[in-house]
């Protein structure tokens, strides 16, 4: 990396990164209602054990997400887990002042050699497709358990008609399978695009797409469904913590609905807090009344699976040596 470049974010973008972090979270935080009861729940929490696993099942989270993007790269540069971890909290830092977090890559890129950041782009979208697609396909196992097999004699879908409950659930499932289609397919763009001059200079970064077979990418699909089943975990934990009695399977099957409603709403990371608490008390509500426990778990699973880490994140910006690549 240029040495000038490297001063500008040592001394520019890290910490102006980390004050607009820090006031962001200052200014969500003072909007919420009922702030100082939630803060009381969530302090109460950390003199339960469940909450300390909750925080050590970050760093798994986390560490699985390192581990696949490790995968990913070594497509292109040698890659320590190490680096990679660095890589994607770095990520993260710059994904919360973005919309739907699509900023990740910009902090990635700090710990990829130059010469293989624009092919980078391409495994950071094969990465988050697989992601969203796992977030999809157990976002519409949820919609289907509410819709027809929940016997509690009430669903969280009931405030819709069955019309749009079954449109719901079809359309969800027609984007699930078209998504899941062009993942295993990905070769096929970059066939396409070599037919279309208009893209002759885009196709040489994108060609690493066309070295991933079938089971590679199964292989990626899995590290994002067991980091998925990892965030449902925490935040299924983090329930019984604030006493929101739910049944376990049916926490699982809300919380997947959950988010594959954050995952197509348009938000950005720190402004998403007040749309996190509003969707999770919808959800939830006909389960369970303490409502506050409800929304003390969406600030808390917020603090710790995205606020911290990127709070991390922007110091280890801020610590990127200024030396020259070998």
């Amino acid at each position: 990396m240029n040495k000038n470049i490297k001063i500008l974010i040592n001394y520019f973008l890290g910490p102006v990164l980390l004050i607009v972090l820090c006031y962001s979270l200052y200014r969500q935080l003072l909007q919420q209602q009922d702030l100082a009861i939630r803060w009381q729940q969530v302090k109460h929490s950390w003199q339960q054990p469940l909450f300390f696993v909750v925080c050590l099942l970050m760093l798994v989270n986390w560490g699985i997400e390192a581990r696949k993007w490790q995968v990913l790269v070594l497509h292109v540069q040698d890659f320590s887990f190490g680096r990679a971890f660095k890589s994607v909290l770095s990520g993260c830092s710059i994904t919360m002042l973005t919309p739907n977090r699509i900023g990740e890559y910009g902090g990635r890129i700090l710990f990829i050699k130059e010469e293989h950041r624009i092919k980078a782009i391409s495994l950071n979208i094969v990465g988050s497709i697989s992601q969203l697609l796992v977030t999809m396909i157990m976002g519409c196992a949820g919609l289907i358990f509410l819709r027809f097999f929940s016997h509690s004699g009430r669903s969280a879908l009931s405030v819709l008609p069955d019309f749009w409950n079954n449109i719901l659930i079809y359309f969800s499932i027609s984007g699930t399978v078209l998504l899941f289609l062009f993942y295993i397919r990905l070769g096929w763009l970059v066939s396409l695009m070599e037919k279309l001059t208009a893209f002759n200079k885009i196709v040489k970064h994108i060609q690493v797409l066309d070295e991933f077979s079938a089971s590679q990418l199964l292989r990626i699909l899995s590290l994002s469904l067991l980091r998925y089943l990892v965030f449902v975990l925490q935040y299924v934990l983090l329930l019984r913590v604030m006493e929101v009695h739910i049944e376990a399977g049916l926490s699982f099957w809300l919380i997947s609905v959950f988010y594959l409603l954050m995952a197509v709403a348009p938000t950005i990371g720190f402004l998403e807090l007040p749309v996190r608490a509003k969707a999770s008390v919808e959800l939830m509500k006909l389960y369970s009344t303490n409502t506050l426990g409800i929304e003390s778990a969406a600030l808390a699973i917020w603090l710790i699976n995205l606020v911290v880490p990127a709070l991390i994140g922007s110091l280890l910006i801020l610590g990127i040596k200024i030396v020259k690549e070998k």
